[in-house]
């Protein structure tokens, strides 16, 4: 008997695709159900009629429409938080599966490139310097991120770099740069209440979440992830290191620019509309490698829906959890990430 015989072709790729239709249901499931937690008490089914009625799939609603309290409440307050987070969970999620492979580096998150600086730096210099008037806080955040990353490319030469541990150092360094731009401008221009209101924004907040900033941030997100999963065998070659993946005709350069313009881009929008939450980019990866195969076409999809709703769940902890007080996203992401990726790791040297 041969091994092919032993072990169905079809075998791993099935799996794949049970886990990945068994995450989408999940993710839907975490949508409406976290729809549901807040002062009002209302009903899974009326969750899903409210949406389809403002998708225009009113026909489909399996109950009355709401009173209109109840109706702006879930569609103008809750599901638009719900979905911010979705949207951030999923960007920073593929963001950091992208650089781990493009630096070679196990440690890699979205953060790296010093585009999270950068965009605080943005979001302090709107808050703090009068500016707000003219454009909003997270258009701020945006524009820095995206001035960090370009910084980053020109010390990179234009991208054209030997090394992926370059990448890393040049991202520490604009990193660190940005911080110390945003420290000084606290402290010349910022008040306690202020100063105050920025911490809370940098630690993570979805509180936030409006329409308008949401259809944006989610646009840019799914695209990129789209984009993203073109440049999926690229991603596998990367693994075997840049040299390798050009013996195999990857064009390595163009290939790694674009890779670090999406990340960058992604990780700009989700850090404009929720401020820097942590550890997800760093750990989903890795636990998604554990459960399914390491290859990034599948990798790369099912990281977006496992962070996704690794998000969703965490604001909704963040929400409830000390009622009618509301924690910062990313402190818990932190207090949940640590000794979650402590675990992972044990899990990988095993």
């Amino acid at each position: 008997m041969t091994s092919r015989e032993t072990v169905p072709a079809g075998a791993p790729r099935a799996a794949t695709a049970a886990l990945f239709l068994l995450a989408t249901a999940g993710l839907v499931a975490s949508v409406v159900t976290a729809s549901l937690f807040g002062s009002a008490d209302i009903r899974p089914l009326d969750v899903v009629s409210t949406i389809l009625r403002h998708i225009g799939l009113g026909a489909l609603a399996p109950t009355p429409p709401l009173p209109g309290l109840l109706d702006a409440l879930i569609w103008e307050s809750r599901f638009p938080r719900v979905l911010l987070a979705a949207a951030v969970g999923m960007g920073l999620a593929v963001s950091g599966a992208v650089l781990q492979a493009v630096t070679r580096n196990a440690l890699a998150d979205p953060y790296l490139l010093g585009v999270s600086s950068g965009a605080s730096t943005g979001a302090v210099t709107v808050l703090l310097l009068g500016i707000g008037g003219s454009i909003s806080l997270s258009t701020g955040a945006f524009v820095g991120g995206l001035v960090s990353f370009g910084l980053l490319l020109l010390l990179l030469g234009g991208g054209r770099v030997a090394s992926p541990s370059r990448v890393v150092l040049t991202g520490v360094l604009v990193s660190q740069f940005f911080a110390a731009v945003t420290s000084v401008i606290l402290m010349v221009s910022g008040d306690a209440n202020s100063t105050r209101g920025f911490t809370y924004w940098l630690l993570g907040t979805l509180g936030g979440a409006r329409w308008e900033g949401v259809t944006v941030t989610v646009l840019i997100i799914l695209a990129g992830v789209v984009a993203v999963q073109f440049f999926a065998p690229a991603l596998d070659a990367f693994t075997f290191g840049w040299d390798s993946a050009a013996a195999l005709g990857i064009d390595v350069t163009a290939a790694r620019i674009w890779l670090m313009v999406l990340t960058s881009v992604m990780t700009a929008a989700a850090v404009a509309a929720s401020g820097a939450i942590g550890f997800i980019g760093l750990l989903i990866p890795h636990a998604v490698r554990i459960l399914a195969s390491p290859t990034h076409r599948s990798l790369l999809p099912l990281s977006a829906i496992v962070g996704a709703i690794f998000l969703i769940w965490v604001d909704v902890f963040a929400r409830t959890a000390f009622s009618p007080h509301e924690l910062p996203a990313g402190v818990i992401t932190a207090l949940l990430g640590a000794p979650a990726f402590a675990l992972v790791l044990k899990r990988l040297e095993s």
